[in-house]
């Protein structure tokens, strides 16, 4: 067992394309970078997503989440 040991299906997601975007958004929404979500989102709304894309998706989302932080957001700030 080790550190960062988690229990997971390992199941390849439907859609592999799919699930980067959704790693790509987790990343956006971590460093708070707007622009980048407005795009994956915009490239959503262009082709609806059928429901394997959506669960690759949110599988490429959820998988970047589930790493913790490397450091504090509130690290070296003022009050």
């Amino acid at each position: 067992m080790g550190l960062f040991n988690r229990k997971s299906n390992n199941s390849q997601p439907a859609n592999p394309a799919m699930a980067e975007l959704g790693r790509e958004y987790a990343i956006a929404q971590r460093h708070r970078d707007r622009k980048a979500l407005n795009r994956i989102t915009r490239e959503l709304g262009k082709n609806p997503p059928t429901d394997a894309d959506r669960a690759s998706f949110e599988q490429g989302r959820k998988n970047y989440t589930d790493i913790p932080p490397a450091y504090s957001t509130r690290r070296n700030r003022r009050r």
